[in-house]
């Protein structure tokens, strides 16, 4: 609770902050924990006593739009870096919102600042979790060299193909409810439209109107038909329908977006054509001179440039940022030839970052053993159409939906 009330104050910039020359404070046991604001973005950092000379620098998700700088996240794997002696860092960024041509800036900055204060690592993990897999796995192909391994968790590893996906989504909703939706002129108007005319019209999860188990359909196929979507789906049916305006944060993740490559399914006899659905439903193209490389390379299609080990666990569940994407990276490696430096687990759990020591702790120990000697761990097939097998091996305790046992 002391830490939290600490952080609460360094982002509201009551806490008086060490000089920038100071020497980092020892905890009892020797560790050294460290804490500030670096490049107006806070951060903390723990070395163990008898460090190993391992690093990880931890890149948080997603907090949200407003003013003001980000938050420091602890590191989820705290514990068990502790343990084995390994250092970790993690920074607030500079703000808040969807800026990770930003985030990766912040992190790569914070780990030059750990060396400067405590000395150069001999290897650093990046480990991003949500909005943070974009930041994790733009860093490893626009950085190469910088970090030397990654975990990725329910991460957003295929970048922009978020955008696609949440644009995509709403594209569909529009046309099959009749509501228009892509162009409300403001926010307020963006959200009577959704509630007073789209949701009559669809229903909801577990109520759906005729339009609503169409629209259902053509959602699954967007995710995949991934185990266990239906039921994470109530808690982002309505929140997955996306209005950005001028001036947010996302506004350069809104400019990339580009559905015009997206193949809508949808089932049969459920009285929807399919081509005419995807002759029909509302395209959207990136605005000039957005998603090139040239111009903002971290809002371009990656590449699956990889060139360091990279371990994802996701769940198949994630109906915010779906597993399809884990289904996206694993293509662009193919291309690439470099599939064999990505290892990708699937968690059979509806949810998004769900995760706990169970499955995070045996991943970082897998990817660590990997880069270390060499071992390769073993992952799952994620584009295998055998989806009953998917993630088994992974998921500790079945959840009760889940039927195909």
């Amino acid at each position: 609770m002391a830490t939290r009330l600490r952080l609460l104050a360094l982002a509201l910039g009551l806490l008086l902050l060490p000089a920038a020359g100071a020497p980092p404070a020892r905890s009892a046991d020797g560790a050294i924990v460290r804490e500030g604001v670096h490049e107006n973005a806070a951060y903390r950092y723990e070395v163990p006593a008898r460090w190993n000379g391992g690093l990880v620098m931890f890149a948080h998700g997603y907090e949200g739009e407003g003013p003001g700088a980000g938050t420091v996240r602890a590191e989820p794997l705290d514990a068990l870096l502790s343990e084995r002696g390994y250092a970790w860092a993690a920074t607030g960024y500079r703000s808040i919102g969807y800026r990770v041509e930003w985030f990766i800036d912040d992190v790569r900055a914070l780990r030059e600042r750990f060396i400067r204060e405590v000395g150069p690592p001999r290897w650093t993990i990046i480990h991003g979790q949500s909005m943070g897999g974009h930041v994790a796995i733009a860093s490893l192909e626009l950085h190469p060299g910088l970090y030397q391994g990654a975990l990725i968790e329910c991460g957003v590893i295929d970048g922009i193909g978020i955008a696609d996906y949440l644009y995509a989504y709403t594209a569909a909703a529009e046309y099959i409810g009749g509501v228009p939706l892509l162009d409300a002129p403001d926010r307020e108007t963006f959200h009577r439209r959704v509630n007073e005319q789209w949701v009559p019209a669809m229903g909801t999860p577990g109520a759906y109107t005729e339009r609503g188990r169409r629209f259902e359909s053509v959602v699954k196929h967007l995710l995949g038909d991934a185990p266990l979507w239906r039921e994470n789906l109530p808690r982002r049916y309505l929140m997955n329908l996306v209005y950005i305006p001028r001036g947010e944060s996302r506004e350069a993740l809104r400019g990339a977006v580009n559905t015009q490559h997206v193949r809508y399914r949808v089932d049969p006899g459920l009285g929807l054509d399919e081509a005419e659905l995807n002759a029909r439903v509302r395209r959207i193209a990136p605005e000039p001179g957005f998603r090139s490389r040239t111009k903002d390379p971290v809002y371009a299609e990656l590449t699956g440039r990889i060139t360091v080990p990279v371990m994802a666990i996701h769940e198949t569940g994630d109906t915010w940022v779906p597993f399809i994407l884990q289904q996206q990276y694993r293509r662009r490696t193919l291309a690439a030839g470099t599939a064999d430096l990505l290892v990708q687990r699937a968690v059979r759990w509806p949810g998004h970052c769900a995760f706990d020591s169970d499955i995070r702790d045996p991943a970082f120990d897998d990817l660590v053993a990997w880069m270390e000697r060499g071992v390769k761990p073993a992952g799952d097939d994620v584009l295998t159409t055998d989806r009953a097998a998917l993630g088994r091996r992974w998921t500790p305790r079945p959840h009760p939906a889940d039927t195909a046992r």
